[in-house]
Formats: structure tokens, C-alpha cells, sequence
């Protein structure tokens, strides 16, 4: 399979609110798959300046961090940094903790974790539903 035909890692989930960011991670992420992420994310602020964010870890695989260019990583945290309200993080502790050691330790949003058998409670917080 080459990289055209490869299912992306990161996939938008609809949600019932506009200013939500919506994500599903699944399986392995490519650096490709994270310059996707970030534009998405750009198309986001463009729209709404303040946003909310969920991700849902669903079947996590790896990311290749060394391979994602250091900018687009510097560029993509520090534009969460300014338009993020609230970030919900649904799945393995261990991973939601690696995501918000990626972020200044004082964040200017709020960031909380749920297991994934509390993702009602994750969606309820943010005031949204999955559609």
C-alpha cells in the first residue's frame, strides 16, 4: 500500500457544536498525519479564534516524532497554546499525560483526562455531543 492509499491516524469526529475541535487518534501517526492535524486545526481558528478541543485515543499505535518537522511542531503548539479554552483527552492515561508534557506546565486552557470508559463525561464537560 503506498501513502495515497493509507486510512489517515487523525480523523475529524462531527460534533453538534461549531467551536469544537473533534479528534479520533488511530494507530500509528505519520508525519503526514500530523501536518494534517495542524492544518485542520489552522481551518479551526480561522473560523472560530477560541476553541475547545477533544481527542479520543482509540487504538494508539506509535508516533514518529523524529520525522515531524521541529517547526511545524513549535508552530502547531504554540497556536493551541493561543486559541485552545478547554482540551479534553479521552483514552490510556500514560498517553494523556505525554500529550500535556508537550504543552508549558502552566497552560493557559484547561486540560483533563478521562479514561476511556468516561467519555460521556469528557463530552458533557465540553457541552457537545458526537453526531
Amino acid at each position: 500500500m503506498n501513502s495515497l492509499d493509507a486510512v489517515p491516524a487523525i480523523r475529524r469526529i462531527d460534533t453538534n457544536r461549531d467551536a469544537l475541535f473533534a479528534i479520533d487518534v488511530v494507530g500509528d501517526v505519520s508525519p503526514a498525519d500530523a501536518e494534517n492535524l495542524f492544518g485542520l486545526l489552522e481551518a479551526a481558528y480561522a473560523l472560530h479564534p477560541r476553541i475547545d478541543v477533544l481527542v479520543r485515543l482509540t487504538d494508539h499505535g506509535s508516533i514518529d516524532w523524529k520525522s515531524i518537522s521541529q517547526e511545524t511542531l513549535r508552530q502547531g503548539a504554540a497556536h493551541v497554546l493561543e486559541h485552545a479554552v478547554r482540551c479534553a483527552a479521552i483514552g490510556d492515561p500514560a498517553w494523556a499525560s505525554y500529550v500535556q508534557a508537550f504543552f508549558p506546565r502552566s497552560l493557559p486552557f484547561e486540560f483533563r483526562h478521562f479514561d476511556s470508559d468516561d467519555e460521556p463525561s469528557a463530552w458533557r464537560w465540553l457541552g457537545a455531543r458526537p453526531v
